[in-house]
């Protein structure tokens, strides 16, 4: 995936800021945990104003870039310290709430 093919997004009503996640796709029972806690990571991204090559706006911040569908909140292209995400894992998309720093770079 490569999301350096950047062109200008249009301004739009889509959030500016998401939450990622970085969930184990194994974990079948979190035994009562929230995937929150099951994360093995987790960074609050910022849309950079421009679009990648899967036609999504580009989000990025702490070491993860993701071009996100902000329509079904799905992770189109992640890269993850400029490598792309490790087999095993599964990235889940979450907004943040008004006033909510999010657990940023965890």
């Amino acid at each position: 995936m490569s999301t350096h093919a950047k062109r200008p997004h249009p301004r739009s009503a889509h959030p500016l800021r998401f939450e990622i996640l970085l969930v184990p796709e194994h974990v079948e029972d979190r035994g009562g945990a929230s995937v929150e806690n099951s994360a093995v990571r987790t960074a609050v991204v910022e849309a950079t104003g421009h679009t990648g090559e899967s036609g999504y706006p580009i989000y990025e911040g702490h070491g993860l870039v993701a071009d996100i569908d902000p329509g079904t909140r799905t992770v189109e292209a992640l890269l993850v310290d400029g490598r792309e995400l490790d087999y095993g894992l599964t990235a889940l998309v979450r907004e943040l709430e008004p006033g909510r720093a999010g657990r940023a770079g965890r």
